[in-house]
């Protein structure tokens, strides 16, 4: 099975246009979106509705929690004064054209997704996030702490944990080990498709494949393909430095960052 998976658009819908292409290109059994689909752009309800109308299983990023209850509140860590006030505007313009019945959508997106295979006399728990299993808010970035990322997964009974939030992508394999047996679980942050931040201005998303023969003591049987994909980002900038919003989100798409 080939499932295409993607987070934080961020109501960046040039980004979401040529990501879906792209996705439709490669003819995945499945696809799912792992949130943030609003924020920090200017297209919140047209990319809600893309996602509905393809029927894409979606759960809630925290920017959609927080707007689906209409509060002043995304759960983003801003680290400076600057950052908090562009945040604020981006909260406050969201809120004012996001339409009732999107607003509703948002609000009853699940927190988690879990998926549990049965291969090989063995189960494969697939399990899809946005922040992490404790908080919808929580970043998981790649330098965490193995020993840290490990009690995570393992408290969430996730032998394939899928998660955005962070805007960088990345795959680490943990050997859990079971009864002196390997036990492989794979922490997967799938990037972002309308604000990267990892440097590459280009969107991402997550290809993941399991086969008839994956299993959890064989590291290599779960495929994790990451994808990146050209859109228009000067339409997208433009219609930041066009908006109420802060021109430096505009710079922010240019760059990645």
């Amino acid at each position: 099975m080939k499932i295409a998976l993607f987070s934080d658009i961020h109501a960046n819908l040039p980004a979401l246009e040529a990501c879906l292409k792209d996705i439709e290109g490669k003819k995945p059994d499945a696809v799912y979106c792992l949130g943030d689909l609003v924020g920090y752009n200017i297209w919140p309800n047209e990319v809600i509705n893309e996602i509905r109308k393809r029927k894409i299983p979606a759960i809630a990023g925290n920017y959609d929690f927080g707007i689906g209850r209409s509060s002043d509140d995304c759960g983003c860590a801003y680290k400076t004064d600057e950052e908090k006030e562009m945040g604020a505007i981006s909260i406050s313009y969201t809120n004012s054209v996001l339409k009732d019945d999107e607003r509703a959508y948002l609000r009853t997106l699940p927190a988690h997704i879990r998926l549990e295979f049965q291969l090989n006399n063995d189960k494969l728990n697939l399990l899809l996030v946005h922040g992490s299993p404790r908080r919808i808010n929580e970043y998981l970035f790649e330098d965490r702490q193995e020993k840290s990322l490990m009690r995570i997964m393992q408290d969430a009974d996730a032998d394939i944990m899928c998660f955005g939030h962070t805007h960088k992508p990345y795959h680490r394999v943990l050997n859990s080990m079971d009864q002196n047996k390997n036990h492989f679980r794979h922490a997967v942050n799938i990037g972002s498709v309308g604000k990267p931040k990892d440097g590459n201005s280009q969107g991402s998303y997550v290809l993941l494949t399991i086969n008839n023969y994956s299993v959890t003591s064989i590291s290599d049987s779960i495929g994790v393909q990451f994808i990146r994909f050209d859109y228009d980002i000067e339409k997208a900038a433009n219609a930041v430095e066009e908006s109420p919003l802060p021109d430096e989100y505009a710079e922010m798409l240019r760059k990645g960052h």
